[in-house]
Parts: structure tokens; sequence; C-alpha cells
């Protein structure tokens, strides 16, 4: 068997003391010939190259018949008995053994230790108890060895561990297929068998993993050379292993610079990205941070936690990710977790671009002049998207009529255009505490798509005359142009109604609709859901120590109740409009509660009683052809429609509406809008999942900043085991779960945190009783 020219090349690198083996002189003899201020495993590279070649042409002609009448070598299979040698366990002997996984030490044998195990002293000086199997070499020669001269062994045993002599004998031996024990190894390169020669032998060849494997042969263990290929295939992956050493090396010299740096002056993000063999390696361990790592990324990022000293968990991931600046303190796991596209490609930006330059209206000519109308957009005060509002008039016959004006995005866009493609696989812009994700491009959404204060804007307006009881007693839908008035918060536009002026007389019409729509929908069965919702903003949220500004909405706030009655009338008059038209439309419903609303009539309205009336709450219905009763809302069916910018399904109740308005045939039939829908739900599923998450991290990064001791107004909303219970902190608007000592369902209790930690989603508080608190 011929050494591959893998494996030759391998060789020529041998040092001149693997070269005297080759010149059957033993290593000692070589080391004395080299030259002065050289050792013999000192040659310089040059040396190598220039002896290997007159070598080889040496030993074609004469090395092998006299190694072979030197050491005696014998086939594998012809190796007698008397080679091998069983050595005892005895005291006095020096031999190496398994410390753990990873270390191999040196020891002197003190006593045994039972039936089978022993005691020894190892090279750091200390005693410890063995056991038989994990002794992995005795050292011949070594009786009543002193365990202080240890040290002094080993660093002799340096001066002779030359690797390249591996390379070197393997060619000799692989070319007869012969096995070697460690002693005849040691005389083979070194002429001797004594104790420090044979240590060193057995050190390289255990330690091996290229050239040699061993076997064992009643009790002992035999050496044998691997077949060339075998080789070939072990030095290119020794190789690319040890590449990938080095470059582990230096990415963890990476990590520990930027680790101590002080905050501001750590890399930014981008920086870790731009060469791909560090973005491998960062991405790695942001894929263990967020638990969504594949197999080559959980051994990639293991070994980087090793090599930084942290332990190989998610959290350890994370914790070196914000150490050396390449997450925020506060980083949403959730966006990476499901992962969430927050940017758009740049063909889906170039075609909203060219959108904004050149849009023609094609419904312009039967748009109806609305501009005259006294217009209310009612919102949140961090809106970015405004997609409706509201109008409102008293006929001469007393009646109320009311408009809802709703944002026109249809007329940018086309059914299954590249844009309608990419809203769909988002499903509903992303709202978060830090940041918002429109469903379209952000100029687009929040510009040219959303109603603008004082500017003529696009909209379809759904006006409803209502009967004296709130139900409707006509409706229409049409496009329309409107340019809204005013822009108003909720907290505004309840202020607006409390101070009852006589020039908003519009906006108290509206307000009598409301009430009059609320009173009709309780007579038709409709169920309170109505809680107190957090709502957190947080400004420069990529700071250690943001800013958090925290509101609470009652739902029951006058303003609130107002425009989500006009929102409920809307969905119900498009209903009513697909059904009289056979129009395919996302039809929800939900079925009435098998428990009658009376049943909770004994809470206290509010928090507590909405908790009871949604707990036995039956699943939502859809269906694409006709409308389902919805009898949550108690009215005989409901479309959403009044958030085209942000929510998908509304958008396509638009393109279905539109059509019929323009004469055609509707886009898409009832199982086109089925399939639609469902790829549409899957992403908004995700939507509330991250909304949700986000929430609660940062209200309970906003309870882990407050005072400790403080007491919150809590509301005893369910008891979940015996005094267990689930209250809402009203000041806050976050429930969590406690022990009450005494109340009832809907009563007030006072509580302090006693324990916060947002990243690891932990509340714990406790109850104040009534003498305490006094």
């Amino acid at each position: 068997m011929r050494p591959s020219p893998m494996a030759a090349r391998a060789a020529s690198g041998c040092s001149s003391a693997a070269l005297a083996f080759f010149r059957l002189r033993p290593l000692a003899r070589a080391a004395r010939l080299a030259p002065a201020g050289r050792s013999a495993f000192g040659a310089t590279a040059a040396c190598r190259g220039r002896l290997v070649d007159s070598v080889l042409q040496e030993l074609r002609s004469r090395r092998r018949v006299r190694v072979s009448a030197r050491i005696g070598l014998q086939g594998t299979k012809e190796l007698s008995d008397s080679k091998i040698e069983k050595r005892t366990i005895q005291k006095g002997l020096l031999l190496e053994f398994h410390k753990d996984s990873e270390r191999s030490l040196l020891a002197v044998v003190e006593r045994p230790d039972g039936k089978k195990n022993w005691v020894v002293t190892d090279q750091n000086g200390i005693l410890s108890s063995i056991k038989p199997q994990q002794v992995t070499y005795v050292v011949p020669g070594t009786m009543d060895f002193d365990c202080s001269r240890i040290a002094e062994f080993l660093e002799k045993a340096q001066d002779l561990l030359d690797p390249t002599i591996l390379e070197c004998a393997w060619m000799e031996l692989s070319e007869k297929d012969k096995s070697v024990t460690v002693e005849e190894f040691a005389d083979i390169v070194y002429g001797s068998k004594e104790s420090l020669e044979s240590y060193c032998a057995h050190f390289l060849l255990s330690r091996d993993i290229v050239y040699f494997v061993k076997v064992e042969s009643r009790g002992s263990s035999i050496y044998q050379p691997r077949p060339s290929a075998q080789v070939d295939e072990l030095l290119r992956r020794k190789l690319a292993k040890e590449a990938a050493d080095k470059e582990l090396e230096e990415f963890v010299h990476l990590l520990k610079s930027a680790k101590a740096l002080p905050l501001g002056s750590k890399p930014p993000k981008n920086s870790w990205l731009m060469e791909e063999k560090v973005k491998q390696k960062i991405e790695s361990l942001q894929a263990y941070a967020v638990d969504a790592c594949n197999d080559e990324q959980r051994r990639m990022a293991g070994n980087i936690l090793k090599a930084m000293g942290f332990a190989r968990t998610s959290s350890a991931a994370l914790k070196l990710l914000i150490n050396v600046g390449y997450f925020p303190v506060h980083v949403n796991l959730d966006l990476f977790r499901y992962d969430v596209q927050t940017t758009y490609t740049e063909k889906v930006l170039s075609v909203a671009e060219e959108l904004l330059v050149d849009c023609p209206d094609s419904d312009k000519h039967v748009r109806k002049d609305l501009s005259n109308l006294r217009v209310y957009a009612i919102d949140v005060d961090e809106a970015d998207e405004l997609d409706d509002a509201l109008s409102a008039t008293r006929l001469p016959d007393g009646r109320i009529k009311v408009w809802i004006h709703v944002a026109d995005p249809t007329c940018f866009l086309q059914p299954r255009s590249i844009l309608d493609r990419e809203a769909m696989h988002r499903g509903t812009s992303i709202f978060l505490p830090t940041a918002t994700f429109p469903m379209f491009p952000e100029r687009l959404a929040m510009n040219a798509m959303s109603l603008q204060q004082g500017t003529d804007c696009r909209s379809v307006s759904v006006s409803v005359i209502l009967h004296p009881d709130g139900s409707i007693a006509e409706y229409s839908i049409e496009n329309s142009v409107i340019k809204p008035t005013y822009m108003l918060t909720y907290e505004g536009a309840t202020e607006l109604l409390y101070m009852n002026l006589e020039e908003e007389e519009d906006l108290r019409i509206l307000q009598e609709a409301a009430s009059i729509r609320a009173q009709w929908r309780r007579s038709q069965g409709s169920i309170d859901t109505a809680m107190i919702e957090p709502r957190i903003k947080v400004a420069n949220p990529d700071d250690p120590e943001p800013n958090i500004n925290l509101y609470v909405e009652d739902q029951t706030n006058p303003a609130m109740q107002l425009v989500s009655e006009m929102m409920i009338l809307c969905g119900e008059a498009v209903a009513a409009f697909g059904s009289d038209n056979n129009i395919p439309l996302p039809y929800r419903g939900h079925p009435q509660s098998n428990t009658a609303v009376s049943a909770f009539a004994y809470l206290p309205e509010g928090p507590a009683r909405s908790v009871a009336n949604i707990s036995v709450l039956r699943a939502a219905e859809m269906d694409f052809r006709k409308p389902v009763a919805h009898g949550v809302l108690g009215i005989p069916g409901y479309v959403q429609f009044t958030s085209p910018i942000r929510r998908y399904v509304d958008l396509l109740a638009h393109y279905q509406v539109k059509a019929f308005l323009r004469g055609e045939s509707p886009p898409y039939s009832a199982g086109d809008l089925e399939g639609m829908t469902f790829i549409a739900s899957m992403h908004v599923k995700v939507a509330r999942k991250l909304h949700s998450n986000s929430l609660r991290y940062w209200l309970l990064e906003y309870l882990r900043r407050q005072p400790k001791g403080r007491k919150y107004r809590a509301l005893i909303l369910k008891f979940i085991k015996d005094r267990m219970a689930t209250l809402l902190l009203v000041d806050v608007g976050i429930q969590v779960t406690t022990v009450v000592a005494a109340g009832k369902l809907g009563d007030e209790a006072s509580v302090v945190v006693e324990m916060v930690h947002p990243r690891d989603d932990i509340l714990s508080v406790t109850e104040i009783a009534q003498d305490t608190e006094e």
C-alpha cells in the first residue's frame, strides 16, 4: 500500500528528527548530529524540503530491507503474543489516566482504594481515587517513581514530542501494513524503549487522529497504520477543523473586545454583518437566543458560548449579544422568533413610489362630493394610518343620518398585484409599543392612502339613516370625496363632548346616534365585553432606560364608545349591502352563548362582568356567501370594513364592494375569499401574539421601575381555586394572579409588587390586608 499524494505532501514536512528515522539511526543520535543552536525537532522548513527528496530516493533502494531487519516487523496477523505485555497496577508506578472527558494526567500510584480502585497523586499534586478503566497507559520502567519528578519528566517529554514523526513513520509502516506496540514505535523513532521514550510514543499515538488506529489484542494496545484514502480524508477534516478553530478564536477575540467596550462605544449591529464568516457566527448566536436554530447553528453557537465561558443556554446567548452591543437591552426577540418582515423589497418599494407619482383615480367620475360635511377623525394620538372618519346630521323628520367615511386604498391597487400580494402575506399592520410596521410601504400607507386633515381625500362613504329605536332604516354605499375637519384623539373628543359646544352640534348628534344604537343592540342580546385596556408608547427603545408612556383606556369612555358604535353600524350596513346584492364577502358571526346575559347581572358593570361574559362565549364563525348572525354584537350580520389600510380582510371587502359599485363582477369568489382570509389570518395571529407579548413586557418594565412598596388598586376578576384569584391592576391595566383574603367578584383590593422580571415574564404581587393598609 503506497502513500497517496496528499499523504506524501504531508510527509514532506517531516522535521530532521523524523528524517532520522528514515536514515535508520536512533533519534537521539540524530539530535546529537544536528547543527549547534538547532534541536532535532527545530529544523527549518527549508531544511525539510531539501532533505525529503534525497531521503525518499534512498528509501527505494535500501530502506525496506534494513528497517525490516532492524526492527523485525511482522504483519498484524503475525504479531506474536510475546510483544504484548499486560502491566498490572501497583504502588510506585507512573501512569496516565483520564481525569475527565477532556483531560489526561500523569500520576504516581500511592495505594489501593478498596478492591479495584487506586489512590494516585497526579501531576498537580492532587490525590485522587481512580478506577482501572480510567488508566490509559502504564509507563514502563517506573517502579517507585517519585511524584515530585513528574514535572521534570513532562518537561523532558516536551523536547521529544514532534507530531511530524507520525507522518514519516506512517509512510514506512503503511507500505507493509505493519502494526506496532507503543514500545516498538519508541524504539523505531527514538532508538530506545526507556520510560521517557515509550511515554512520548504513547502520547503521540494515542492523540493521533490521522495516521494510526488503535486496536486491542489480549489486553494490550497496538497501532495499525490507516489506509491512504482514509488518511487523505482525515487530513482534509483536520485542516478544516484547524481553520474553523482559528476562525472561532478570532471571532471570540472580537466578542471579548466588543464586550469590554463602554456602552456608547460598542460596534454597531451592521458591522457584525459585513463579513460572511462573522455574519454566520453572530446569526447562529441570534438563532440560538430565540430557540430557532438548525443543528449547525446550535453546534456553532454552543462552541462560541463555551469559548466565552457562558453556559449553553438561550438566555446566555441573549446576554452575550446584549453585552457586545449587537442587541439592545430591550430587544424584542419575537420579531426574530416569528421571522417578522419589518422591511420591504426594492421591487415593492419601487411600485409604491410609482403610485405616489402617478395614480389616476378611476372612480373620479362617480365620486360624490361630500367635502361640505363636518368630518371628525377620532383615533389614538400616535395613530399613523387614519382610515376612518365620521359625520352626522339631523334630518327634517327628526331622524339621524350618519356617515362612516373609510379611506379608499383600492384606488391605488389592483387585486392580485404585487402590493396586494404583499399585503395579503402580512395580513395586518403590526402595532408595538416601540414601533409600527405597516401593511403597505410607509409613504403609501401613512400619506397617500390615509385621510388627511383639510385635504380632499378619496373615500368610500357608508351612510345610514336610523330609526328612532336605533335600528337601520336606510343605508347606501358610494365613492366619495371628503375633507376631514378635525383630527381628534379620544381624550380630545371626550373633552369636546363634555364642553357641549353649540358649534359642535354634529358631534353631539353622533353621540346621540351611538347611544340609541347601543340601546338597540342590547335589546337584541348584545354582550358587554368592554375592558380596561393599557396602551404604551416607548420613546428611544434602544436605550437601556427608555421613556415609557403608559395610557390606560377605559372603553366606557364616551368618545371610544361613540367610535365603536359607528364602526359596528358600518359593519352591519355593509353586511346588509352584501346580502341584498349577493356579493361574496368575509361575513363574521358569533353564535349566542348558551348562558343568558342575565346570568351575570349580579356582577357590577365593568371588567368583572365582561370577563364573566367572555368566559362563556362560543367560537366565532365566518361565511363568505351570506351574513351570519353576530350574537355578541347583537346584529344580524357583520363585515369588517373600516380599516382597509391596516387589515387585509377589510381590503378584500373593499375590492368586492367597489367592483359592484362600478357595475363589474366581484374579483373574488367565495372560495377565493376563504383561502385568502385563511392566509391573512395566520399572519394576524402572529401580529396579535407580538402585540400582546410586547405590551406585557413593557408593562412589566414599567412596574419594575416603580418605587418599591407602591400600592395598586385592583379588581377581583375571577377565582381560580379557593382564594387564588385573577386581579386587574386598574391603574396599569395588567392582570395578575395572587391569593386574596376576602372579597367577591368585582370587589376592590390593594396589592404591592413583590417581584418583577420582564425578560422572564415574572410578576408577583401580594395583597395588603385592610388593617395593614390603615
